[in-house]
């Protein structure tokens, strides 16, 4: 069987700490990933979240061995320049333990939220990276574009350069985080589809750009129960995930898949069957899998976890 990391995602985490602050809820979670032997966990900055960057510095200090990923920023509401300060400032912190996820949000939120252009979003993004992946490199960026522009270097002595991940879905995107980054990571996207269209798409990209197909990761994500209440399971699962049949980007790949809605990509039932989904997901080419455990019951999280950690490569 083709080996597959398995990590953990924590979204949602900031905004709904339980009672706790969301700095103490991270510093929890991640202590006790770490200590159950995750090797990383992927985060993400909502819109109405706490700043997940500003959150990750004092972990980092707190919480040694874990990596974390950001799984994504936004790139709209924040110039190149600043993104790469604040990334190159988190990662000498973390001594080389960040990940740098970044995407391109949604229409409804530029627009709807922020009153920022969605249009030609592979653009935006190629122009971003024009200038952060220089200025994260240690090297000046000097470049004039529709959307950004930069001029400048940056003096973050001793700074890792962070791995930079693109959320890619569609075709030009896949293209461009081949050509340009570390990988991509997805969310509702089932094994068909990224054996068929997202595993293919970005290593050809990688191969065509000069650079080894093996160079360019492909990270997924996907809610996971290990449970006996599958009924009950999907239910949750098309109620807390129903907003993610709606947006066009993920019900283009639900659609794809043959999936009427998010419970249907969900992961759901015990461990055989859990175990051979994930086994699928592998075989499709994934080199990463981020788990969305979602149960509420404490009992079925701990026993997805334990699968999970059997699971890990």
């Amino acid at each position: 069987m083709v080996g597959m990391q398995i990590s953990m995602s924590l979204v949602g985490l900031l905004a709904d700490a339980e009672g706790q602050s969301p700095l103490d809820a991270t510093l929890d979670k991640l202590a006790a990933l770490r200590d159950e032997g995750f090797r990383r966990v992927w985060m993400a900055q909502l819109p109405y979240d706490p700043d997940l960057l500003t959150i990750l510095a004092v972990a980092f200090r707190e919480i040694d061995t874990i990596e974390v990923a950001s799984g994504v920023v936004p790139i709209q509401i924040q110039h190149p320049t600043q993104l790469a300060q604040r990334a190159l400032t988190l990662n000498t912190i973390a001594g080389g333990r960040f990940s740098l996820g970044i995407g391109l949000s949604h229409r409804m939120v530029t627009e709807g939220v922020w009153g920022i252009s969605y249009n030609k979003p592979v653009r935006q993004m190629r122009e971003y990276l024009d200038a952060l992946l220089p200025l994260l490199a240690g090297e000046p960026a000097d470049t004039a574009g529709e959307f950004w522009t930069t001029h400048g270097s940056l003096k973050v002595p001793g700074a890792p350069t962070p791995e930079v991940y693109l959320a890619a879905l569609g075709p030009q995107m896949l293209r461009l985080a081949g050509r340009r980054s570390a990988g991509t990571m997805t969310w509702m996207t089932g094994p068909k589809t990224l054996a068929d269209h997202v595993v293919p798409t970005l290593r050809t990209a990688a191969a065509e750009a000069g650079r080894p197909e093996a160079s360019v990761r492909v990270v997924a994500s996907l809610p996971v129960s290990v449970t006996d209440d599958v009924t009950g399971a999907r239910a949750r699962a098309a109620q807390e995930f129903a907003v993610y049949g709606q947006l066009p980007s993920y019900r283009a790949m639900l659609d794809r898949e043959g999936h009427a809605g998010p419970e249907d990509a969900a992961i759901i039932g015990d461990e055989e069957t859990v175990s051979q989904r994930l086994d699928e997901l592998a075989a499709s080419g994934v080199d990463e899998f981020v788990a969305s455990v979602f149960d509420p019951d404490a009992e079925t999280r701990a026993r997805t976890r334990a699968l999970l950690r059997s699971k890990d490569n």
